[in-house]
């Protein structure tokens, strides 16, 4: 579940003595905001009616909108909305809350907010409008807030260069019926702090792409229904995804993709993330695969793995030993 999310990420933002910055009138208000927005969650996600989703979806927002204005509101965490990303920054520094519409079967619409941690409990929001649906080439450019490519964002990373911090994203969007899609996005605040959405993603050539690329984003799309990894290994400090393969023999078809049991990643070298096209050099096998993780159950939408790979499966052949004569 996604509270799964919000009770790690609060271990370190939440003591006592910041706690204590919540009035006990802020905090009662708070947890009738969480109990409202919990529910008009749950009409947004479950309703077949879309006219019943949209004013749902309209009145979560001005419930979270409410809330966010009262001072020291960054540090409610909202456990009570479990198909909600409240994702914290790992220096504490801000949050981005994340959501979709189902706009119908087939078509869905991010929503998001970035808050940020202000020392005095003064507000300071940017609201995320998300434009993937009018944007031929996502991965092209720097963007702001206001032409945001949405997703529903389960993990942050921070890294620094040259004096400077960036905050990588890793999301999940449900895309359309046919495939599903996971993004890598890197954020950023420049000098007025207002964030940036775009980093330096280098991927070297290959088969289908003859010269190497440098993109602002990076995704991954798959065939819906099956799960794909993609996220951070803590102890390799490496983000970690599932080499894909169409099981059709069609790469055009991004639809028909499926995990091929090889993994790749990214790494991160001298303020970009670099990838790396093979992790490991064998076949794990159904049984040695990563275990998946789901964070969000029936009713949400968020499926990840958050376990590593197994300690059976190693990331390089082993030579055989020769043979004395």
């Amino acid at each position: 579940m996604l509270k799964f999310l919000t009770s790690i990420v609060f271990v370190f933002v939440f003591g006592n003595g910041i706690a204590q910055r919540i009035s006990p009138a802020d905090s009662a208000y708070f947890k009738s905001a969480g109990d409202t927005l919990k529910e008009q969650s749950a009409i947004t996600m479950d309703s077949e009616n879309y006219i019943e989703r949209f004013k749902a979806d309209s009145l979560f927002t001005k419930v979270l909108v409410r809330a966010m204005v009262k001072p020291y509101s960054f540090y409610y965490n909202f456990s009570e909305v479990n198909t909600t990303s409240f994702l914290y920054a790992p220096d504490s520094s801000f949050r981005i809350i994340t959501w979709h519409l189902s706009l119908d079967d087939a078509r869905f619409r991010q929503r998001g907010v970035i808050q940020m941690n202000t020392p005095d409990g003064a507000i300071k929001i940017f609201p995320l409008f998300d434009v993937s649906d009018f944007t031929e080439n996502p991965l092209d450019s720097v963007r702001t807030p206001r032409n945001w490519i949405g997703a529903i964002y389960y993990k942050m990373l921070l890294n620094k260069h040259n004096n400077k911090k960036y905050y990588t994203l890793l999301g999940y969007d449900e895309n359309n019926l046919r495939s599903t899609k996971k993004w890598m996005e890197v954020l950023w605040f420049n000098d007025r702090q207002e964030p940036i959405f775009g980093g330096s993603i280098y991927l070297p050539a290959d088969s289908l792409n003859p010269k190497p690329r440098l993109l602002y984003r990076y995704n991954i799309e798959y065939k819906k229904g099956t799960t794909a990894k993609f996220n951070y290994d803590e102890d390799d400090k490496i983000i970690v995804q599932d080499n894909l393969m169409s099981e059709s023999n069609d790469v055009s078809k991004k639809f028909t993709y499926v995990p091929s049991g090889y993994y790749e990643g990214f790494e991160w070298k001298n303020g970009q993330w670099v990838n790396i096209p093979q992790l490991y050099t064998q076949n794990l096998g159904e049984d040695n695969a990563p275990t998946p993780h789901k964070i969000i159950g029936k009713s949400g939408f968020i499926e990840e793995e958050e376990e590593a790979v197994k300690p059976n499966a190693t990331k390089d052949k082993k030579k055989p030993k020769k043979k004395s004569k």
